[in-house]
């Protein structure tokens, strides 16, 4: 296409870790009762992807493609693990070959070539890096990746400073950053696009508790001040008739996006998200949502859904903290 240089497809989902152990070989991971901890892994063609990589992140790519994997740096953080630990996925091993900045890999939690991707059942295409020629003109690239598309096709291009990081759904943080923040669960798929989590952690992390206009809420206990600072400050600003309790649907939900598991895990399992006037504002059409609500919302932390490419009016979540709450 003219005006690209570059253009590679970044594919993802989740791979289930069954265990980990540092470079010396003692164990770090090793969730019980027969879970699993989800860890978003993405892969890509080595040859195309070491171009938006650094000189230095690209040495790990001769490493890469023998099946070893990159950690993100928030990933290695986590996992309290650098080069040269084992992550266990039931029979298969990663060895990991290096730590690079969480931007290097989308914020992915490892990525791997896409053999080892493919190796994982992993196939769904999720995003498209492009490096633009030199003196391209951005609106002219889109107007012809759209010309390229179905009608009706959507599409969301990002450049440079307006996102923290290319990946998909850059609208919510990415799966990493939700574990930092609300801890990080074993789980295990369970028929109906459902997750049985570990109970354990449900019990240190998801509470009851009662917020003004939505009565009793269970939700990760991290996002309780900023809810009830949302809901306070809208029945004090004389709007409290813009929620209607009885369309709540809910905040804490140990699921997959739409129950879909190709589709990722929603941020309902880490009971981060709340979905409100439900009846009015389906999935997928037009939000109804008022503007005033949505913008006592955002003062509280939360992104609203009524502005992902495909709308979700009735979704809020949690996507910075308040410094208000």
């Amino acid at each position: 296409m003219p005006g690209v240089h570059h253009a590679t497809a970044v594919i993802s989902g989740i791979a289930w870790m069954t265990g980990s152990a540092s470079a010396d070989g003692v164990t770090v991971d090793r969730p019980g009762r027969h879970l699993a901890i989800p860890i978003e892994m993405a892969g890509a063609r080595l040859a195309d992807y070491g171009r938006f990589l650094s000189p230095s992140d690209r040495t790990h790519l001769p490493d890469l493609a023998k099946g070893e994997g990159l950690l993100g740096r928030s990933e290695a953080r986590l996992r309290r693990l650098g080069p040269g630990a084992t992550l266990w996925f039931g029979e298969r091993r990663v060895r990991v070959a290096g730590i690079v900045p969480d931007a290097a890999i989308g914020a992915n939690e490892v990525f791997v070539s896409l053999r080892t991707a493919h190796a994982f059942g992993l196939r769904t295409e999720r995003y498209l890096l492009i490096d633009p020629r030199k003196g391209a003109q951005r609106d002219r690239v889109a107007a012809r990746i759209r010309a390229l598309l179905p009608s009706g096709a959507l599409l969301r291009i990002r450049a440079p400073g307006e996102t923290p990081y290319f990946r998909q759904g850059d609208a919510v943080l990415p799966m990493v950053r939700m574990k930092e923040v609300f801890g990080e669960f074993a789980a295990r798929p369970v028929a109906g696009g459902y997750l049985e989590i570990d109970p354990a952690w449900v019990s240190r992390h998801i509470v009851i508790a009662r917020i003004p206009l939505l009565g009793e809420v269970r939700c990760n206990r991290a996002i309780i001040p900023q809810l009830r600072g949302a809901l306070s400050e809208l029945a004090a600003s004389g709007l409290g008739q813009l929620i209607n309790p009885r369309q709540y649907g809910g905040c804490f939900s140990p699921r997959f996006v739409n129950r879909i598991p190709s589709a990722g895990i929603s941020h309902h399992a880490w009971g981060a998200a709340v979905d409100i006037n439900v009846a009015a504002n389906p999935y997928g059409h037009p939000p109804t949502q008022d503007g005033r609500l949505v913008a006592i919302f955002t003062r509280w932390g939360f992104t609203w859904g009524g502005r992902f490419l495909i709308p979700d009016g009735m979704h809020f979540e949690f996507i910075r903290f308040a410094s208000g709450s």
